[in-house]
């Protein structure tokens, strides 16, 4: 089973790093690639089983469960429901720590999934550099000088 992983030093305090990544329906205000973002259940983007839906920039849909939530280790875990990747099973994790020397963050994200062999290689860089490292990137940008 590929893993892809990206991480990054934000210029931010983790908790205001974590405020931005924390809500599960707010990836459309900070994620490139995302143009917009809806909650297909009832109740709040911070219950574990809320269900969002992705429009990606180029009309795609993705629709993904938040799996658990937990603001004492300002982590996230989430499942694909559909997608228009070939990939069946894709569960992943964003987490924000503090880098306490410096007071910035340090945030780490990554999936595990599962595709077929030929795929991985392109999937594992599209999700470690095109997603994660691209979201990351966006929200570093805020808080460059």
């Amino acid at each position: 089973m590929p893993r892809a992983y990206a991480s990054a030093v934000i210029a931010a305090p983790a908790d205001e790093v974590w405020g931005i990544i924390r809500d599960f329906n707010g990836l459309a205000s900070w994620m490139p690639a995302i143009a917009a973002s809806s909650l297909d259940t009832d109740g709040s983007a911070a219950e574990v089983g809320a269900v969002r839906r992705l429009t990606l920039g180029d009309g795609g849909t993705v629709v993904e469960r938040l799996l658990a939530l937990d603001d004492h280790v300002r982590s996230q875990t989430y499942e694909i429901l559909e997608s228009p990747f070939p990939v069946r099973r894709y569960v992943a994790t964003v987490r924000v720590a503090p880098v306490t020397d410096t007071g910035r963050s340090f945030v780490e994200w990554w999936t595990d999934f599962d595709a077929d062999a030929a795929d991985e290689p392109e999937l594992t860089t599209l999700f470690a550099d095109g997603v994660f490292g691209a979201g990351m990137a966006a929200i570093q940008q805020r808080y460059s000088a």
